[in-house]
């Protein structure tokens, strides 16, 4: 990271606070409309691949994202004093500053609802697709 300018370093900064905070956003809403389904459980099992598998060797909760995030502001010589995006989040843009365990459990139980209705929405149209395909194939 110190071979960078320090203007790459404040672009960076600033891509992933809104990339992340977009693919948040995304990982809460993205299973309400059909056709982003399918991607939102893919990038929720991502999230869990990170958070779980990787968390084998980095820690329970690892992304890869907050690390790369973490290392940008380090560099810029704003180090996070938080171990978590969320509440990292929550404080820079409310102000609030929550218990992190209690933030860390909410986000999990966030994403593990959102997560299930990605499985049984996508099982439900997968579903109705192969329904569909049944039904004119005997037409």
């Amino acid at each position: 990271m110190e071979d960078l300018s320090h203007n790459t370093l404040v672009f960076l900064d600033y891509f992933f606070l809104v990339f992340h905070s977009a693919y948040i956003l995304f990982s809460i809403f993205g299973w309400i409309w059909r056709k982003t389904r399918v991607v939102h459980l893919l990038t929720s099992l991502l999230t869990l691949f990170s958070w779980l598998l990787m968390g084998i060797w980095y820690g329970l909760g690892y992304c890869f994202l907050t690390d790369w995030h973490w290392d940008v502001r380090t560099a810029l010589g704003k180090p996070p004093d938080s171990s978590s995006y969320i509440h990292f989040l929550i404080r820079e843009t409310t102000g609030l500053d929550l218990p992190a365990p209690l933030v860390d459990t909410g986000v999990v139980v966030v994403f593990s609802v959102c997560f299930l209705l990605s499985i049984g929405l996508n099982l439900r149209d997968y579903k109705k697709r192969k329904h569909r395909r049944d039904r004119s194939t005997k037409a």
